[in-house]
């Protein structure tokens, strides 16, 4: 009897297990259908294609827009549509994201993101900017600043990163948990909405179509092996030298609800860049420009309006 009901227990585990199998497995979607449904100009730089968009009078004043991990170029859309009136609007999947896809060197290191950024600049003859960046691509925005001063007209850092953090300690690569082993075939709605829920500061207004299509761009070809390939790659190192270097003037926005960094984080910036002020964001989240967008036009285009350097 006991052999049996072994034999049973066993089965049902197998069954269970594959069940939980099929109902987590995604394969990447065609290219061909992604690249269908989201638009958009490429340039090969430095041997990397690069997806990005450039709306707005040429002649304009330009703007770079970095947007975070995990996300591409349609994040900035709200903000894009009302800027290009007014200046050029530039921004871009970043590597290893949405339709610019794995690097192809398989090189995520931030030298060699800020290498691809400054390339695909120079193609379209941008000599100086405003960047624009949230969470990852924040940490971008500011270590180009200090990389490229004379390329940045000003910064505007949204929920910037680039701190140690529980997990990501300086010098040192985090410690991949192995379940994320299984992130290049898994993708199922309910896990991408879990995840992406907490940087809305009211998760209920979480529009379908924006949770689709970070599912999309996160079954991009070869997207999530290269978010699994970045994130061993990542090793932080103490920001403060590297901070305290920019002259840029730079706004701090941040969302007083952000339960990705949290609002505190703003006082580390605020203490290393004479030049940064900040913009608390009430009832706003991680990601503000796209679950608040006209409410945080305001500070921002009263900066862009002032007088650069």
């Amino acid at each position: 009897m006991l052999r049996r009901i072994l034999r049973w227990t066993g089965a049902l585990a197998l069954i269970a297990c594959a069940a939980l199998a099929i109902w987590l497995y995604a394969p990447d979607k065609p290219r061909s259908a992604l690249e269908a449904t989201y638009p958009g100009d490429y340039r090969t730089v430095l041997g990397q294609r690069l997806r990005y968009r450039d709306t707005g009078p040429k002649d304009a004043p330009a703007l770079i827009l970095l947007h975070g991990f995990g996300s591409s170029l349609e994040t900035w859309e709200p903000w894009a549509k009302v800027l290009s009136a007014k200046y050029r609007v530039i921004r871009l999947d970043l590597p290893g994201f949405g339709l610019t896809g794995p690097d192809a060197t398989g090189d995520y290191s931030d030298a060699r993101t800020l290498t691809l950024i400054a390339g695909l600049i120079d193609q379209l003859a941008v000599p100086r900017a405003v960047l624009i960046g949230n969470s990852l691509g924040g940490r971008f925005a500011w270590e180009f600043a200090a990389r490229y001063p004379q390329r940045v007209a000003k910064l505007v850092l949204i929920s910037p990163d680039g701190f140690a953090s529980p997990g990501f300690e300086y010098g040192k690569a985090p410690e991949v948990p192995f379940v994320m082993n299984l992130m290049p075939w898994v993708g199922p709605r309910s896990l991408i909405r879990a995840n992406l829920a907490p940087a809305w500061a009211h998760p209920d207004a979480l529009p379908d179509a924006v949770l689709d299509r970070y599912r999309d761009m996160l079954l991009a070809p070869g997207v999530r092996r290269a978010i699994l390939d970045r994130t061993r790659q990542t090793v932080l190192t103490d920001p403060a030298p590297r901070l305290r270097s920019i002259a840029a003037p730079t706004l701090l926005l941040w969302g007083e609800q952000d339960q990705m960094i949290p609002i505190r984080n703003a006082q580390d910036y605020l203490s290393l860049m004479p030049h940064a002020r900040l913009v608390r964001l009430p009832g706003m989240g991680h990601v503000p420009f796209e679950e608040s967008p006209a409410a945080v036009l305001p500070p921002l285009r009263a900066f862009l309006a002032e007088p650069a350097p």
